[in-house]
């Protein structure tokens, strides 16, 4: 199998799981987080919508700088509602797969470099650090079913059942 097709069938079961949890995203509750030290709600739900952002960023670019000297830092745009947050989630995701369709696997074992005011904080091939990517938003959306529990709202299925969703039963 080739990394793009394995990377892309791994893109696809990520979005349906974050679908799934961002389905049951509250209203109005973008400001709530569960600690002062805990990010808040919305922030985080952003992020697990458009994680597959990074994946683009990952095959087009040769690097990021998430803290530029210059000062500047990618913008998000607030999303109150779970629709807001699927519609950038398929926005994110239909914009990876573009971009695994046009890359092969030479471009996907070249390097990749993320920076922080201009040093390198990590640099691996690309298919590798698109695979952290794919770790770390589902690090991020284990984060959010918390939250969503502490809310009150509904946990969906992830991995497996969960106490409100007998999808796997």
């Amino acid at each position: 199998m080739k990394l793009t097709e394995f990377l892309m069938a791994e893109l696809d079961r990520e979005v349906d799981r974050s679908r799934r949890a961002l389905k049951e995203a509250p209203e109005g509750k973008y400001d709530w987080k569960p600690h002062e030290r805990s990010m808040l709600f919305g922030y985080l739900a952003n992020m697990v919508a458009t994680i597959p952002v990074w994946i683009t960023m990952q095959i087009a670019q040769d690097e990021l700088d998430v803290a530029p000297a210059d000062g500047g830092k990618m913008e998000q745009k607030r999303m109150d509602t779970s629709a807001e947050l699927i519609e950038a989630l398929d926005k994110a995701a239909a914009d990876a797969r573009e971009a695994f369709e046009k890359t092969t696997d030479e471009h996907l074992e070249t390097n990749w470099k993320l920076l922080a005011h201009g040093n390198v904080v990590m640099e691996a091939p690309r298919y590798l650090m698109i695979q952290d990517t794919i770790n770390h938003w589902a690090h991020h959306r284990g984060q959010m079913t918390v939250y969503l529990r502490l809310m009150g709202a509904k946990v969906p299925a992830i991995y497996g059942p969960s106490a409100d969703d007998g999808e796997f039963r």
